[in-house]
């Protein structure tokens, strides 16, 4: 079991649940039982659940989890995302939700949104590549390319085209990275059901830690976690969250995975398959969560708030920028790295 360290003492983490077992109610607190034996987890300091084995949650429990607004995250065999036990919302307001909808049913709106969501997700893609054209400049071609997508993104009028311009840059990407990753960990095609190869496994798990990541925070938040503007808001599905997460990815997901490919601190025990049908091992989730949650913890001077805040809080951060927006506040701009 990992959690993650807090930046202050009160500050609430991340538990992350790697073993089988079950969670149990004792009393007001909470209990992971498994062969091992039982440790107990503080309530009060529990943002987040994060299960990558089977799981099983009493109802006591679930009932406890709810009330502290605590939300429960399932991953599968794979490292992807599965499903979450969504606490009851207790941040409610009335006029965030009716402009949040608002903007998504008005054309123009929308689009707008969608957009930025783009040109964030872009820029920052371009910011990754620009870290390593330092030292091969023939990548400098793939980001003058990317901020001349970005720069285009404008003339689009339909979420169709933005989806497609963003999966155009996306593919690029992975090519410059493979002309930079060594064989063993090369991309390809992005292949997810099943991860084809180690960097698709890798890719895999990352995107879905970030996309749970910023749901857990948009649940701190006014937002409707249900209601989009890129993605389409079907049904069973969080799609705010997978809006949100595109601006996050190259970020979080995308730098973790260079710090432990470019460090060389991967082994073959860090996965299992074949090729073709790969996934990380336990050993190989467990040391992919330290340097994420690592990452997480990092801190950044803020140039707006003149101080230091972690990579985790810019998420929030962003929420509430997204707020704002929506209720009339100060013009919505994605988080672009300057770092």
């Amino acid at each position: 079991m990992k959690s993650s360290a807090g930046e202050g003492r009160w500050t609430k983490v991340d538990y992350h649940i790697t073993q089988e077992g079950k969670l149990r109610r004792d009393g007001n607190t909470v209990s992971f039982v498994n062969q091992e034996g039982r440790r107990a987890l503080p309530v009060e300091r529990i943002r987040a659940i994060y299960a990558y084995k089977t799981l099983s949650l009493s109802a006591g429990v679930i009932g406890l989890l709810c009330k502290q607004g605590i939300p429960v995250h399932f991953f599968g065999w794979y490292g992807n995302y599965e499903g979450t036990l969504w606490p009851r919302e207790v941040l409610l307001s009335g006029e965030v939700v009716l402009r949040q909808a608002e903007h998504y049913l008005d054309p123009g709106k929308r689009i707008e949104l969608a957009r930025l969501f783009v040109k964030g997700s872009i820029s920052n893609l371009a910011r990754n590549i620009s870290y390593y054209a330092a030292a091969r400049p023939e990548l400098k071609s793939y980001v003058e390319a990317f901020q001349v997508e970005a720069e285009k993104l404008q003339s689009y009028g339909t979420i169709s085209q933005l989806m497609s311009a963003e999966g155009h840059v996306r593919d690029a990407y992975y090519e410059a990275l493979d002309s930079v990753f060594s064989e063993e960990f090369r991309i390809g095609s992005r292949e997810r059901r099943p991860p084809t190869n180690k960097g698709n496994a890798l890719l895999s798990f990352a995107n879905s830690l970030v996309y749970t990541t910023v749901l857990s925070e948009i649940y701190s938040t006014h937002l409707n976690p249900t209601i989009s503007f890129l993605h389409e808001p079907y049904e069973r599905r969080f799609s705010l969250a997978l809006d949100v997460a595109e601006i996050f990815k190259p970020i979080l997901a995308d730098r973790t995975v260079f710090k432990l490919v470019n460090k060389r601190m991967l082994a073959d025990s860090h996965f299992e398959g074949t090729l073709g049908d790969m996934a990380l091992s336990d050993a190989g989730r467990r040391l992919f969560l330290e340097s994420y949650q690592e990452r997480l913890r990092t801190t950044i001077k803020h140039k707006g708030l003149g101080r230091e805040v972690s990579y985790q809080r810019l998420i929030r951060l962003e929420l509430y920028k997204l707020e704002q927006h929506l209720v009339g506040g100060r013009k919505y701009r994605p988080l672009v790295m300057w770092w």
